[in-house]
Formats: C-alpha cells, sequence, structure tokens
C-alpha cells in the first residue's frame, strides 16, 4: 500500500470482502487488514490502522490470555457485553456505546470473553493503531460516550489539541477517533479533515459522493462497510432511513517505520 496519498480518493471496502478467520470454536473474526496467516502486501494498513477486525464471539467463548506489544488497541461493542481482563490488574465490561482503550506499551497480557451468563453473542470492532511513544507502561482505559448534540463526539486522542477533553488519550500524537452519528436522512456533521480517514459504519446506512463536484459518484454504505479516504475525498454524506453510527479515524501520518 502507497504511504503517502498522491490524489483525493474515497476506497469502499465492503463487510464481505473482509477476510474470515475462526481461530477458536465461538469465535469468528473478519478482518479488513492482512493478519496472522492471511497476508495481502497490498493490504497491511492505512494511515496509522493496522487492524480493524470485526469480532463475534458465542456464549462462553473469548480470546485467552495474549500478548501485544507498542499497539494501541480500541474497543467498541456493537451488541452484547465483553468481559476485560489483563496481566496489569485492570478488568472491565464493556457495553454498546463504551470505548475500551488498552495501551500495550512495553508488554501486556490480556483476555477478552463474551461476559459470563450470556446467553447471545457479543459484537464488536476491535482496532489496533500503531503508536508513536513506545516501550511505556501498559496503561488501560475505559469510558463511557455520551453522543453529543452535534453528532460529532471525540472518544480517544493523542492530539495536543484535545488534552483536557474526557477522550482516552493515545500514545499516537496525531491520531483521534471519533464516534460521529445522524438521524434518519440527516446529513453527518463536517468530519475532521486529515490526510488519512478511516471510517467504518456499525449501524444504519449511509450514502455519500467520492470527490466533489459533478464527477464525484455515488455511493452508499450498509453495516460493517469501510471507507479508506485521502485528502477531500468522501463528499456530501447523509445518513439512510434509519440514521447512521460511525467510527472515524483522524490520522495525520501513516504507519512510520524503523
Amino acid at each position: 500500500m502507497t504511504d503517502a496519498p498522491t490524489r483525493p480518493r474515497a476506497d469502499l471496502r465492503r463487510a464481505a470482502e473482509r477476510y474470515l478467520s475462526t481461530p477458536a470454536d465461538g469465535i469468528e473474526t473478519r478482518h479488513a487488514f492482512s493478519f496472522s496467516g492471511h497476508y495481502d502486501p497490498k493490504n497491511t494498513h492505512f494511515g496509522a490502522l493496522l487492524a480493524c477486525n470485526e469480532e463475534s464471539l458465542a456464549a462462553g467463548a473469548g480470546f485467552d490470555d495474549h500478548l501485544h506489544l507498542d499497539t494501541e488497541i480500541l474497543t467498541w461493542v456493537v451488541e452484547g457485553a465483553l468481559s476485560h481482563r489483563d496481566g496489569h490488574g485492570h478488568a472491565g465490561v464493556v457495553r454498546p456505546g463504551m470505548i475500551q482503550h488498552l495501551s500495550a506499551g512495553a508488554g501486556v497480557t490480556h483476555s477478552e470473553r463474551n461476559v459470563g451468563g450470556a446467553e447471545g453473542p457479543v459484537r464488536f470492532v476491535q482496532m489496533w493503531l500503531q503508536p508513536d511513544e513506545f516501550g511505556a507502561a501498559p496503561a488501560y482505559g475505559l469510558r463511557k460516550a455520551t453522543p453529543s448534540a452535534d453528532g460529532l463526539t471525540l472518544l480517544a486522542s493523542g492530539l495536543e489539541r484535545d488534552a483536557g477533553t474526557e477522550a482516552l488519550r493515545l500514545r499516537r500524537s496525531d491520531a483521534a477517533l471519533w464516534l460521529v452519528t445522524a438521524g434518519p436522512w440527516e446529513a453527518l456533521p463536517p468530519l475532521p479533515e486529515a490526510p488519512y480517514r478511516y471510517l467504518h459504519l456499525t449501524a444504519g446506512g449511509l450514502g455519500y459522493r467520492t470527490v466533489p463536484g459533478p464527477q464525484g459518484g455515488g455511493r452508499s454504505m450498509a453495516p460493517g462497510d469501510s471507507v479508506r479516504a485521502t485528502g477531500p475525498a468522501f463528499v456530501d454524506p447523509t445518513a439512510g432511513e434509519d440514521g447512521a453510527q460511525l467510527l472515524v479515524w483522524e490520522m495525520h501520518s501513516p504507519v512510520k517505520y524503523g
């Protein structure tokens, strides 16, 4: 994948195009990027985003303890409840409308499971972001996200601009994660501008044009679809008949090597 955006583009990826894996009984994962046994050299990341997985854990299922290093892990639950525990004593239950942040730093083991006693699955989106601070002590955060009246809610950020807000603090100084909402047939609020924007629709429907002007083709999104937008692409987004809820990454630089 090209690291530097050469022209405005809104690259639509359908949910059904994601790579499907079943790493253990009761677990189904759909990957947006190369992951584990699936490798596509043209699809390893976008901006600073390394993974965006749609996860479904059946009742009683989950990921047992495993290790992460120097990764910012953000989790948004769509349905059900997710139980988190890690080797540094942090524990929490993530429910719809909550955002969880695990900063792996120098190394942390953690487990993520469908909450005990659940009768149905837990469905969630988990995103991995490359930090620009390495080897720090692991950190954990969990907060309820109350949607803003203007439809643009800051969930997590590493930008100095957002210091002192309620947003969870990322160890990436030029990236932020937003929750964007709109009612039926409403235009979305103005989205943050950035060279790289990753948009993942979690509920409802959405229509947009690819670029400004009459040459911008019309596209539509359903839950699970995503758009990788560079520059001023992704124009005039409007919610469908059921409204829209989406997660939007604002990223000002790509993955950094070395």
